[in-house]
């Protein structure tokens, strides 16, 4: 299959596909709960319905404030044309994109952040400073984390990080796991997931993200919600990708890539089924536990001779 028409497939199986991850993470957490659970697909019916209903808006809230979802969305989006999940190229793919992609995320948090902030509320301003004091953490082990894998790939490209075919030494395979590891850490704090964060929360003293949205409401509240699902994705994607092995043949890389951000989304499950939200002073000193492995692993990779210029699947 063209490199192009694979790519813009990732992307439209992603857009269709990440609002079921959610619904996969509850029902996950339901099983383990010996209850039913909501359907796989409640978090479509909520957008839907959400997308009938239009905003309210406070008199004390600006164009920051109305604008926030809707530039939180696009980067999502655009940061999902750069995460090659499935192999191969990537929609938007270039030497460095992988600080683009960085660059998308804290752009997401960022307007997040402000719109919370224009609204003037206590409770939102208090959940704005704790997601600006935690990514602070957890940008770090990001970027550490695939500067590691970066290296160890021989490619500045999320494309020739993610979605190459050839094997790596064995003192690499070191270094990608210790990168997994950590950015399932980062992948659990940005999402909001336990044990950084509860999504299903509504005690305001202890929500981070969903404080922030707390003054949203009708067709903002569902980008809210679909840009949360494609985050899901997005980070989910890229754990996913550096334990999937590539074959070439986009069918099976494509199934493979889906099947392991289900995993992911499952996996997700059954830690907020075992673990308790952790205690906010305690949230630091796990992000900087992801760090500490970004950073072993970049260590590793200084040690490990450079591989030989990989080739892409496409």
């Amino acid at each position: 299959m063209d490199g192009t028409v694979f790519a813009v497939l990732q992307l439209c199986v992603a857009l269709a596909l990440a609002p079921f991850l959610p619904g996969i993470v509850n029902r996950v957490k339901a099983v383990a709960a010996g209850r039913r659970g909501p359907p796989l697909l409640q978090t479509w019916r909520d957008i839907a319905k959400l997308l009938g209903k239009s905003a309210v808006y406070s008199r004390t809230t600006g164009w920051v404030f109305r604008a926030g979802p809707v530039v939180a969305l696009a980067a999502a989006t655009a940061a999902l044309c750069i995460v090659p999940w499935a192999g191969g190229g990537a929609l938007l793919s270039f030497d460095g994109d992988l600080i683009l992609f960085a660059g998308l995320l804290a752009l997401m948090r960022f307007v997040t952040i402000i719109a919370a902030l224009d609204t003037g509320s206590a409770f939102e301003g208090m959940g704005a400073s704790r997601e600006a004091w935690f990514s602070s953490l957890g940008e770090p082990a990001l970027l550490l984390g695939l500067a590691a894998v970066a290296r160890t790939r021989g490619s500045v490209s999320l494309a020739g990080i993610l979605g190459v075919t050839t094997t790596v030494p064995g003192g690499a395979a070191a270094v990608i796991f210790l990168v997994t590891c950590s950015l399932f850490i980062v992948y659990l704090a940005e999402n909001a997931r336990i044990p950084v964060d509860d999504p299903d929360t509504h005690l305001e003293l202890t929500m981070i993200h969903e404080v922030m949205a707390l003054d949203h409401g009708g067709i903002d509240l569902a980008y809210i919600q679909y840009g949360a699902s494609l985050k899901l994705w997005v980070l989910g994607g890229l754990v996913a990708s550096l334990a999937v092995p590539r074959t070439g043949q986009w069918y099976l890389d494509a199934a493979a890539g889906i099947a392991g951000i289900v995993v992911v989304a499952a996996a997700t499950g059954v830690v907020e089924s075992i673990m308790a939200r952790l205690r906010l002073i305690r949230v630091p000193q796990l992000l900087v536990a992801a760090l500490a492995m970004s950073a072993l692993g970049m260590a590793l990779s200084l040690m490990t001779n450079l591989p030989n210029p990989p080739s892409v699947a496409v």
